[in-house]
C-alpha cells in the first residue's frame, strides 16, 4: 500500500513518461503544446487567404486557380495521407509524428514563400497539407488519453482554439506583412517560426497510456486494431457518417468564409490590405474563440444526461448563423457588419469540441487516430476540396453579370451548405446514444 502511495505522489509531482498518465497541471501544459501547434497548422493553412490578393497580382492568377492552389493543392494530400499516418500513430509514438509534421509542414510554408508562377506554388501547397496531415488526428487521441471523459469536449475545444487563433494571427500577421513589406515574407517568416517550435514540442510533450483514463492498465500495451477493422467500424455507425457529412458541409462554408471573405472586403467593400486584415483578423480571432469555447461547454454540460446534445449543438448554431450572415453580406454600415459577422463565425466553430468528443466515442480508445483521420478525410476533402475552388469558381462564372459584386452573389449562394449542415446535425442528434460507447471495449 505504502508503494502505491508512492507510486501516485511521485506520478502528480513529476513529468510522465512515455506510456504514463498525466497529472493536471502536467495536462494543462501538453494542451497549451499542443495548442500551439494547432495555431501553426491553420496559420500556415489560412495565411493564403489574405495574401491571396497580392499573390493574384504579382504571379497573374485568376480566382479558379487561387481557389485550386488555396484548397486542391493543400486537401489532396492533407486528407488522404492523414489516415495512414493515423493509422501509424495507434501504433508509435503519437509526439513524434506530431513533431515531425510540424516541422514538415512549417518549411513547405517557407518553399510557398520562393514560389514564381501557379505550379510552384501549387506542388509547395501540396508540400503543406502533406506536413499537416500528421498534425491533428494524433492529437485528438493524445487529448483523450490525457483528459478523463467529463472533461474532454471543453480539452478538444481549447485545442480547437488553434483555428480562430491561427487563423485571425495569419490574417493580422499575413496581411500587415505583406502591405508593409512583401507577401513573400510573411511566408517565410511564419513558416521558420514552426521550424523552430517542433524540437521544443517533442522535449515537452510525452505519450500517455492509450486509454489509461478509459479502464486501460498503465504499462500495459493495449494492442492494435487493423486499419481494415477500424474502417469497417466507422463505415457501419451512421452517427460517424451524419456527422462527418454535417461538418463536411460546414466546413466548405466555413474554409470558403476565411478565404473569400477578404477578397470580398477589398473588392466590394473597397477596403485596402492593411484594413482588411485588422477588420477580419479580429473578426475571426474573437469570434472565433468565443464560439468554439461555447460549443465545448454546453456539450459537456449537456452530453452526460443527453448524448444527442453533441450534434444538436451545432445545429442550432448553423440555424442562428445563416440569417446573421446573410444580413452581414447585404448591410452597407461597416460597423453593424463587424458584428453580424463576429457572432456567426463564432457559431460555426461551436462544432468543433462537441462532434470530435462524439467521433472519439464511436469507438474503442486503441481506434481513435485512424477514425478521427477518417472524419478528417471527409470533412476536409469536401470543406477544403470543395469549400474553396466552388466561392471562386462561381464569382469568375458570375463576374460577366455582377462585375466586383460577383464574389458577394458567389458567397451568398455557397451559404445554402450550412442548411444542410444543420439537417444533417439534427438527424446525427437521434441516432447518435445508440451508436456511442460508454468504455473501451
Amino acid at each position: 500500500m505504502s508503494a502505491h502511495i508512492a507510486l501516485m505522489h511521485r506520478a502528480n509531482t513529476e513529468p510522465p513518461a512515455e506510456g504514463a498518465t498525466a497529472a493536471p497541471p502536467r495536462r494543462a501544459l501538453v494542451l497549451l503544446m499542443l495548442l500551439v501547434a494547432y495555431t501553426f497548422n491553420f496559420l500556415d493553412r489560412q495565411i493564403l487567404g489574405i495574401l491571396k490578393e497580392p499573390i493574384k497580382a504579382d504571379l497573374g492568377l485568376s480566382d479558379t486557380q487561387l481557389g485550386l492552389m488555396g484548397g486542391l493543392a493543400f486537401a489532396l494530400l492533407y486528407s488522404t495521407v492523414a489516415v495512414p499516418i493515423a493509422w501509424l500513430a495507434d501504433r508509435v509514438s503519437r509526439t513524434w509524428i506530431i513533431t515531425a509534421a510540424v516541422a514538415a509542414w512549417s518549411a513547405f510554408t517557407m518553399l510557398c514563400g520562393v514560389a514564381t508562377g501557379f505550379w510552384s506554388l501549387f506542388l509547395a501547397r501540396v508540400g503543406v497539407g502533406l506536413g499537416e496531415a500528421g498534425g491533428v488526428a494524433p492529437a485528438y487521441s493524445l487529448i483523450a488519453d490525457y483528459f478523463p471523459r467529463e472533461q474532454r469536449a471543453r480539452a478538444l475545444a481549447v485545442y480547437s482554439f488553434g483555428v480562430p487563433l491561427g487563423s485571425g494571427a495569419g490574417i493580422l500577421f499575413g496581411g500587415l506583412m505583406a502591405a508593409w513589406i512583401d507577401w513573400r515574407w510573411a511566408l517565410l517568416v511564419v513558416g521558420a517560426a514552426g521550424v523552430l517550435f517542433a524540437p521544443l514540442f517533442k522535449w515537452v510533450v510525452a505519450d500517455p497510456v492509450r486509454g489509461g483514463l478509459d479502464g486501460g492498465v498503465v504499462g500495459v500495451p493495449p494492442g492494435t486494431a487493423p486499419f481494415f477493422s477500424v474502417a469497417r467500424r466507422v463505415c457501419a455507425t451512421p452517427s460517424f457518417w451524419l456527422l462527418s457529412l454535417g461538418a463536411a458541409c460546414s466546413s466548405i462554408c466555413g474554409y470558403g468564409l476565411g478565404f473569400w471573405l477578404p477578397s470580398y472586403f477589398m473588392r466590394s467593400e473597397g477596403f485596402t490590405l492593411a484594413q482588411t486584415s485588422v477588420y477580419y483578423g479580429t473578426i475571426q480571432l474573437f469570434g472565433g474563440l468565443a464560439g468554439i469555447w461555447l460549443g465545448g461547454v454546453v456539450a459537456d454540460r449537456l452530453g452526460p444526461r443527453d448524448r444527442g446534445a453533441y450534434a444538436r449543438t451545432p445545429a442550432v448554431c448553423y440555424a442562428v448563423a445563416l440569417p446573421l450572415l446573410l444580413l452581414a453580406l447585404h448591410t452597407t454600415e461597416p460597423a453593424l457588419a463587424w458584428v453580424l459577422f463576429l457572432v456567426p463565425t463564432g457559431l460555426n466553430l461551436a462544432w468543433m469540441g462537441p462532434v470530435m468528443t462524439a467521433v472519439q466515442h464511436l469507438v474503442p480508445a486503441i481506434m481513435r487516430s485512424t477514425a478521427s483521420a477518417l472524419f478528417l478525410l471527409v470533412v476536409n476533402l469536401l470543406g477544403l476540396g470543395v469549400g474553396l475552388w466552388i466561392f471562386g469558381f462561381l464569382s469568375d462564372r458570375l463576374a460577366p453579370v455582377y462585375g466586383a459584386e460577383s464574389m458577394r452573389v458567389a458567397i451568398t449562394y455557397g451559404l445554402a451548405f450550412y442548411g444542410v449542415a444543420g439537417l444533417l446535425m439534427l438527424v446525427a442528434s437521434r441516432r447518435l446514444p445508440r451508436d456511442w460507447i460508454a468504455a473501451v471495449d
